[in-house]
């Protein structure tokens, strides 16, 4: 069997990579809500992610609040590929 990407097989890094596969970017309080995730630990999460070159992370300090939107990188999308490949090896031959 394939071995599964640890950094994606985690279930809230999952989480995240899936919501920004549908969307073109999202922003971090949209990410906590749908994840239903604490801030740090949801921080901690998308740190992971971009230091692996997963996902660019863009803050907009203009505001009376930051404002970090989180978007895929083309690596992270053929990762996800990779992954869900991956993953399909685990279920063939279970009939």
């Amino acid at each position: 069997m394939i071995e599964l990407d640890p950094l994606l097989h985690s279930q809230l890094r999952l989480a995240i990579m899936s919501i920004l596969l549908t969307a073109e970017e999202a922003v971090f309080v949209y990410l906590k809500e749908q994840t239903q995730s604490t801030a740090g630990n949801l921080s901690v999460k998308l740190e992971k992610l971009s230091a692996a070159g997963y996902i660019t992370k863009k803050t907009d300090n203009s505001g009376q609040k930051p404002r970090t939107t989180c978007s895929m990188t083309h690596e992270s999308r053929e990762a996800m590929q990779r992954y869900v490949d991956a993953l399909k090896t685990y279920f063939t031959g279970l009939d």
